[in-house]
């Protein structure tokens, strides 16, 4: 799916997410409950419908973007918990219901790491979430923090700093992976060619499928879909509606190899 940049509107990202933090605290019902310490700590909670449990994510506003829960992890969070409930009728049925066993999955930029320890928790697998090495530190907590939760759904949660664009970073890792995810992945422009390149050392050549949620913000983003395009074939598993007054929604999109798919 191409995108239509003709009539958009450039939206700051880091204003958005302002708003749309605002946005929750004003709108009922809101399925987060957060509180604020005074070491200006948000502990969030999130109640998973499909395991009955509650995920708990700690946010550090202070620290930076990373550290903050962003839109189109909420969504991915939720597809996460339905796809749980009805397999069959989930947008993500065609990237996780194909496969003989529990995916081994790698999360990009995990940020609070809120999609992949829900990951862990709704398909009872071996998640690793992944971000800069400053970010780690508090994926190390919000793993630990639940990971009974996620223990008791037979998944699983580590954590691993990886830089986009260093491929050493990646063969640290060394593990194998059946899906990788990411969500808010593309705000910066001079961020778009290491996170291709790292989409790159992982997906080519493999059967590898990448699932990403994004809110578009940016006309500029269009560039990096018609980068990816040059190696990927990308299509569109989920379009959210506009909430909040937005003009746009998440999309899910999946990637994967063009000469694998071909």
């Amino acid at each position: 799916m191409e995108e239509n940049n003709s009539d958009d509107e450039e939206i700051n990202p880091f204003t958005s997410l302002l708003i749309e933090q605002q946005q929750q605290q004003n709108t009922k019902p809101n399925p987060f409950t957060t509180a604020q310490n005074n070491n200006q700590q948000l502990l969030q909670n999130h109640f998973i419908h499909s395991i009955q449990s509650t995920v708990i994510i700690r946010q550090l506003p202070s620290e930076g973007i990373a550290f903050q829960l962003w839109p189109a992890a909420t969504s991915l969070v939720s597809l996460l918990d339905t796809h749980r409930i009805n397999p069959t009728t989930s947008p993500l049925s065609t990237v996780f219901t194909t496969l003989n066993r529990p995916p081994r999955i790698l999360e990009l930029g995990s940020g609070t790491g809120i999609v992949g320890i829900v990951a862990a928790a709704t398909l009872g697998t071996n998640v690793t979430l992944t971000d800069l090495p400053n970010v780690v530190p508090n994926l190390k907590f919000n793993a630990e923090v639940n990971a009974a939760v996620v223990a008791s759904n037979g998944g699983a949660v580590t954590f691993a700093p990886l830089r986009w664009g260093h491929s050493a970073d990646v063969d640290m890792i060394r593990d194998e992976f059946d899906v990788v995810i990411a969500s808010d992945v593309v705000y910066h422009d001079h961020l778009y060619d290491p996170l291709i390149e790292t989409l790159r050392f992982m997906l080519i050549g493999k059967k590898i499928v990448f699932v990403m949620a994004h809110m578009k913000r940016w006309k500029k983003e269009s560039t990096f879909f018609k980068k990816a395009r040059k190696y990927f074939s990308i299509d569109v598993l989920h379009v959210d509606a506009p909430s909040n007054g937005s003009r746009v929604g998440v999309v899910v999109y999946r990637f994967v190899d063009k000469k694998v798919v071909n």
